[in-house]
C-alpha cells in the first residue's frame, strides 16, 4: 500500500528514492561524451574500440540481472542500490587509474575497461533496485509512474553529465572525473543510509529464466527501440566530428532534455490508455527522429533529429514496462524489472561494435538509417503485441 493516497506526496516520495538512480547516472553521464574520442584519438584504438569500451558496461550491466534480481527481491532494494553505489565509487577509482596511465595506452585501456565492467554491475543495482524501492514504498498501482520518474532521474543525469564530464576534462583533466564518480559515490551513500526500506514481499519466487521467458516480447521491443539510443549516446560525438561541426555534447543534453519533457507532459498517458498504445506512438516519433539525423545536412537539423529521438524513446521503457511487469506476482516483481530491463543492456551492449561496424563500412550518417530500422521493427512488433492484448480481453470467458 502507498504511504499516501495524495498524488503530490506519492511524487515526491518516488522522486526521493529515484534521485540515487540520477547519482548512479550521473557517474555514467560524466564520461559519455569524453571516452569515445579519448580511446580513439589519444590512445590511437579504432572506432570499434571506441564504441566497446561505451558498450562494455551495458554488457556487465546485463550479465549481472540476474544476481541483482535476487538481491532485490531476497535482500531488499535498499541494500541493492547501497551496493550499486559502492560499486560506483570502486569505478571511480579505475577511472583515476586509467587517467594516470594514459601514456601506456594498452594498460590504460585495461583500466578503463575494468571499470566500466564495474560500473555496469553497479547500474543493474542502482537502477533496478531503485525502481524495486520505489515500487516497494508507494504501491504498484503507481508502476508507471516509478518508472517513468527513474527514467527521467537516469537520463536527466546523462544529459547533466555529459557536457559536465567535457568540462571538467577542458579544465583540469581526465583524473577529475574519477575523483567526481567517487565523490558522487559517497555523498549518494549518506542520503541512502537513514532511508527507510520497502518492505520485502514474500511470496513464490520464479526461476529468473521462466520471469525473462514471460517478459521476453516486451523487452524485444525495447530492445529495438534503444538502439537509437545507444547509438547517439556512443557515436555522436565521432559522427560531429566526422562532418566538422561544434558542440556534439548538446546533442546529447537536447536527447535528454526532450526525454524528460515528453515523460512529465505526457508520463500519465500509460495509465489512461495503455502502455502498448504509449509505445506504438513513441516508436513511430524515434523513427522520425533517427531519419532526419541520417539526412541532417546541417548540425541544426541533427539537434532536431536528436531531440525527436529523444522525445519518441521517452516513453518506450515505461509504456512496456508496466506491461512486462504486469505479466508476474509481486514477489518476483524485482526480477520482472531485472529481466525487462536486461534487454535494453543487450541493446546497448552489442550496439556499440555493430554500429561502429556499420560506421566503418559505410559512414557514420548510415548508423543513423541501422537505427531507424531497428525502431521501425520495434514499432511493428508494438502493433503486434497490441493486437494480441486485445484478442485476449475481448476473447469470450469459459463458463
Amino acid at each position: 500500500m502507498p504511504d499516501s493516497p495524495r498524488p503530490l506526496a506519492v511524487t515526491l516520495q518516488v522522486v526521493s528514492i529515484v534521485l540515487f538512480t540520477f547519482i548512479g547516472y550521473l557517474n555514467i553521464g560524466i564520461p559519455l561524451a569524453v571516452l569515445p574520442g579519448y580511446v580513439h584519438n589519444e590512445l590511437g584504438f579504432s572506432a570499434v574500440v571506441a564504441g566497446l569500451v561505451i558498450s562494455v558496461q551495458y554488457l556487465a550491466t546485463l550479465l549481472s540481472r540476474p544476481t541483482a534480481s535476487r538481491i532485490i527481491d531476497n535482500l531488499g532494494s535498499k541494500k541493492a542500490v547501497m551496493y550499486g553505489l559502492l560499486g560506483c565509487g570502486m569505478s571511480g577509482v579505475f577511472m583515476l587509474a586509467c587517467a594516470f596511465l594514459s601514456h601506456l595506452p594498452w594498460l590504460s585501456l585495461s583500466c578503463l575497461l575494468i571499470g566500466r565492467l564495474v560500473l555496469g554491475s553497479a547500474e543493474s543495482l542502482v537502477g533496478s533496485g531503485s525502481i524495486g524501492w520505489g515500487i516497494g514504498r508507494v504501491g504498484a498501482q503507481n508502476t508507471a509512474k516509478v518508472i517513468s520518474w527513474n527514467g527521467i532521474a537516469s537520463y536527466g543525469a546523462l544529459a547533466v553529465g555529459a557536457p559536465l564530464g567535457v568540462l571538467m576534462v577542458k579544465q583540469w583533466g581526465l583524473w577529475s572525473m574519477g575523483v567526481s564518480i567517487i565523490l558522487l559515490a559517497v555523498i549518494g551513500l549518506l542520503l541512502a543510509w537513514p532511508k527507510r526500506a520497502a518492505p520485502i514481499v514474500s511470496g513464490v519466487r520464479l526461476p529468473f529464466l521462466q520471469v525473462l521467458g514471460k517478459v521476453l516480447p516486451h523487452g524485444s521491443g525495447l530492445a529495438l527501440g534503444s538502439i537509437g539510443f545507444g547509438t547517439i549516446a556512443t557515436f555522436i560525438t565521432l559522427y560531429y566530428a566526422s562532418r566538422d561541426w561544434p558542440s556534439a555534447a548538446l546533442t546529447l543534453s537536447l536527447f535528454g532534455a526532450s526525454f524528460i519533457c515528453a515523460r512529465l507532459l505526457f508520463g500519465n498517458l500509460i495509465n489512461r490508455i495503455g502502455g502498448f498504445r504509449v509505445a506504438i506512438v513513441c516508436l513511430s516519433v524515434e523513427t522520425l527522429g533517427l531519419l532526419m539525423l541520417w539526412q541532417a545536412p546541417t548540425a541544426e537539423i541533427a539537434l532536431a533529429g536528436a531531440a525527436l529521438s529523444g522525445f519518441g524513446f521517452s516513453l518506450v521503457f515505461p509504456a512496456l514496462g508496466v506491461e512486462a511487469v504486469n505479466q508476474v506476482s509481486a514477489a518476483n516483481r524485482g526480477a520482472a524489472v531485472g529481466a525487462y530491463s536486461l534487454f535494453i543492456d543487450l541493446s546497448l551492449g552489442i550496439t556499440g561494435p555493430l554500429v561502429g561496424a556499420v560506421a566503418s563500412g559505410f559512414g557514420f550518417a548510415s548508423m543513423f538509417l541501422f537505427a531507424a530500422a531497428a525502431s521501425c521493427c520495434g514499432l511493428v512488433l508494438s502493433l503486434y503485441l497490441y493486437r494480441q492484448a486485445r484478442r485476449l480481453r475481448d476473447a469470450p470467458r469459459p463458463g
